[in-house]
Parts: C-alpha cells; sequence; structure tokens
C-alpha cells in the first residue's frame, strides 16, 4: 500500500530452551534509518510484549534499541539476547565464536555467540539504602519483606525463601503509586543459588516474566552475601526462566538461549497517522 513500510519481524521464548518458557521478546530489523520514536513506540504497543527491540542492519557497532509497550528503556537483556540470536541463526549475520558489539543507551554492550546459547557482557548496577518505609512496600506486596534497597530504577526487596517469593501478589495499582516504576522480590533458591520476580506496571509489564537488568542487580548482591562469583538464578514467573550469572568487577556476564517462535513481517505507516 502506498505510504507504508514492511520490516521483518521475528518473536523468541529467551532465557529458555524450551518454548513458550522464558521472556518473549519481538525482534525488528530496521534498514536505513530510525523509523520515529512514535512509530517505534506504536510498534512495541502493537507487539504488546514486555519489550520489542530493533535493530538496524549492515551498521558496525549495531544500533540496538528497547521498547515497552509505553516506554523506551535504556537497557534489556531478555531481548538483546533475542536479537543476537536473530543475527545468528535467522539471518546468518555473525556466527559461532564472533562477539558482536552493539551500540546503545546504556553504552557499548557485547554479546558473545555460542552453539545454541549466548554471554551478555552487561553493566553491573549497584545496590543502595533506601528511604521508602518496609511498612509501605509491605502493603503493596501484601507479604512480609526482611530487608528493602533500591536501585537504579527499582526497588529490592528480600523475602524469607523461595515459597514467599512464589507466593507473592501484589497490588499492581498500588506498585504504580510507588516512586520507583519497578519492584523485585528475591530470596535464596532451594534448587539454584538466588531466585526472584520483577513488577513494572508503570512500564506497561505488570510482570515480566524473566529480567535480564534486574540480574544485573541481584547477581552481584548475592555473590556477595553467598561468597561466590558464579550463580544460577531462576526467576519464578507463571512463564518461570532460568540463567547463568558470572560477576565480574563492575561487569555481568549473562549467559542464557533462545527458541524461536515466529517469523514474519509487519505493515506500517512510513509516518505516524494524525488523530482525527
Amino acid at each position: 500500500m502506498t505510504g507504508d513500510t514492511t520490516f521483518p519481524i521475528w518473536q523468541l521464548d529467551a532465557f529458555t530452551g524450551v518454548l513458550f518458557r522464558g521472556n518473549p521478546a519481538a525482534v525488528v530489523a530496521i534498514d536505513g534509518a530510525w523509523p520515529s520514536d512514535d512509530l517505534l513506540q506504536a510498534i512495541a504497543a502493537e507487539n504488546n510484549l514486555s519489550e520489542t527491540a530493533f535493530f538496524r542492519l549492515a551498521e558496525t557497532p549495531v544500533p540496538l534499541r528497547w521498547f515497552t509497550p509505553s516506554v523506551e528503556v535504556p537497557l534489556c537483556g531478555h531481548a538483546t539476547l533475542a536479537t543476537v540470536a536473530v543475527m545468528h541463526k535467522a539471518l546468518g549475520l555473525v556466527h559461532e565464536g564472533a562477539v558482536v558489539e552493539l551500540a546503545t543507551a546504556s553504552g557499548s554492550l557485547h554479546v558473545s555467540v555460542g552453539a545454541d546459547d549466548y554471554v551478555l557482557d552487561l553493566p553491573a548496577r549497584p545496590i543502595t539504602s533506601t528511604s521508602i518505609p518496609k511498612a509501605e512496600l509491605e502493603r503493596v506486596l501484601r507479604a512480609n519483606i526482611q530487608e528493602v534497597w533500591e536501585s537504579v530504577d527499582r526497588y529490592v526487596c528480600v523475602l524469607e525463601d523461595e515459597a514467599a517469593v512464589s507466593a507473592v501478589q501484589p497490588d499492581l495499582m498500588a506498585v504504580m503509586g510507588l516512586p520507583l516504576p519497578g519492584l523485585v522480590v528475591t530470596a535464596a533458591g532451594s534448587g539454584c543459588d538466588f531466585v526472584s520476580r520483577y513488577f513494572a506496571p508503570t512500564k506497561g509489564v505488570p510482570e515480566d516474566p524473566v529480567t535480564g537488568t534486574s540480574h544485573c542487580t541481584l547477581a552481584p548482591f548475592w555473590g556477595r552475601r553467598l561468597g561466590k562469583t558464579n550463580l544460577h538464578a531462576r526467576q519464578l514467573s507463571q512463564r518461570g526462566g532460568q540463567m547463568v550469572c558470572l560477576v565480574r568487577a563492575d561487569r555481568l556476564l549473562l549467559s542464557g538461549s533462545c527458541k524461536l517462535y515466529l517469523t514474519g513481517s509487519i505493515v506500517v505507516p512510513s509516518v505516524m497517522p494524525v488523530d482525527t
């Protein structure tokens, strides 16, 4: 149709080797200049996944951006994993043993390509004390909390054990009223080093199935407590996901795999339509 543009699109389940598990991400390849931010945001809203990644072809380092259904975010682990999997498995642009450099809002990121898994080199995120009262977050979570911290754009609540993390049913409207847009619950794991869940309804993500950025905080946090640099983590969402975390100074190496679900194309207006 006149005035329309077609982009290739893929949907993958990240941080899992099994379809219908892990965290779904859409990946859209852009051949040329970026479309308008409004159009990118509209595509992400239409996809209605926790993240849609957009990357530009034939450029080095590879420009990469991430959008939730409602906002652009500065860092996303699972959609980065999905993007490199598309470059590797679907397009053949990179090969096993390669290291892909990505240009992002969080600076230069590198992803190592394995046969079926990928290693993301991400910045570790500091965790600090917080001024929000523990009682306020207990009201929001409707659960007892042992400790409260914060990191960048989210609160981190340490609960008693894995069962408590699994059982949490937060008041999502109350989560949206918190000063920070994200809320993590975590505890030591029974079959792994630690577990977590992540809620970010303000960003259009009521509960994120598997969250790479949370592990940029959680892996160093639990690594210090457990005296370990190599940790196995699970996210206890309904879909579930798992990853291996290697803490290195101010960086985190995050390993995972992807499963391709969908490949196709989207047809969108070249210019966002004006509401009438």
